[in-house]
């Protein structure tokens, strides 16, 4: 966009430079005294121009127009690009589909395809490991803003949410056909099962499109799955979260459930509610605008 001053000032300026230029054109002389030798050279310099009298308007016009274009491009204004860019908003709705699983706050990111938050088979990063054991998705978010690939980062507000029940987070973000999405969520009454999506990509949608997935439970891979009262954080036992401490596989796996009191493991403070089979959760991205 070119602004005010730009037209104001820009254009003025190279007419002037060139219509004041030292030459005279037609009957109007140099100005100022002369003398002879000098009187001579300009007599002379002045029939040349003659000869060109009707070709300099439109030379000048030309060149007047051209400064001033080339003058307009030095002063483009530097907020062109955000102007012409277009905004996206998404809603984001995670569906609870356990029988018995409430899921801690949810951890989005919208971010460009080189940010990858997590790998199966790797080692999890420490904000991934405090979600999983934990709930809390501040350590995972903080992670992701971070890396430069990173559009946006939030989580939802209203808390852990059950079974049969979803949470919706609406976010606006410049859009981009590359943009992509990574959704994660703990499964509480596990030692640190989450469930979510990673690098999916929602920059092709269209306003008024949506799209969804179904999502697996994730075994961090940071904690023994023992079950215990004091080491899960669910309404289940109301233990401990977050431990520095690694002691399990140390690398991310699909998780094989849980094993349950119901099933034999007396020190489980989980019973069959508590299972899952397959897929946990449904993840619905619609763009409104």
């Amino acid at each position: 966009m070119y602004t005010a001053a730009c037209w104001a000032t820009r254009i003025p300026q190279a007419a002037t430079a060139i219509w004041t230029a030292p030459f005279t054109v037609g009957k109007t002389r140099w100005p100022g005294s002369l003398s002879p030798s000098h009187r001579k050279k300009e007599e002379d310099t002045m029939r040349l121009f003659h000869l060109f009298t009707n070709n300099i308007p439109s030379y000048l016009a030309i060149t007047v127009i051209s400064a001033g274009l080339l003058t307009l491009s030095a002063c483009k204004h530097n907020d062109d690009d955000d102007d012409m860019m277009t905004q996206a908003t998404y809603d984001i709705t995670v569906y609870n589909l356990t029988n018995g699983q409430p899921f801690t706050p949810l951890g989005i990111v919208v971010h460009e395809p080189t940010y990858i938050p997590w790998q199966l088979g790797e080692a999890v990063s420490t904000g991934l490991e405090t979600l999983a054991e934990s709930g809390d998705p501040s350590a995972f978010l903080s992670e992701a803003d971070a890396n430069n690939a990173v559009v946006m980062s939030v989580s939802s507000s209203n808390g852990p949410f059950g079974p049969g029940n979803s949470e919706t987070v609406s976010i606006t973000v410049d859009h981009a056909a590359s943009l992509q999405l990574t959704v994660a969520s703990m499964l509480a009454n596990t030692n640190d099962g989450f469930t979510g999506v990673s690098n999916w990509g929602i920059g092709e949608l269209a306003a008024g499109d949506s799209t969804s997935i179904m999502t697996h439970v994730f075994d961090a891979g940071t904690e023994a799955n023992s079950e215990t009262a004091d080491s899960i954080p669910g309404p289940a036992a109301m233990g401990e979260g977050f431990n520095i401490a690694r002691d399990d596989l140390d690398r991310l796996t699909i998780h094989r459930g849980v094993v349950t009191a119901d099933d034999g493991l007396m020190t489980s403070a989980l019973n069959e509610s508590h299972r899952w089979l397959g897929q946990a959760a449904k993840v619905v991205v619609t763009r409104t605008q």
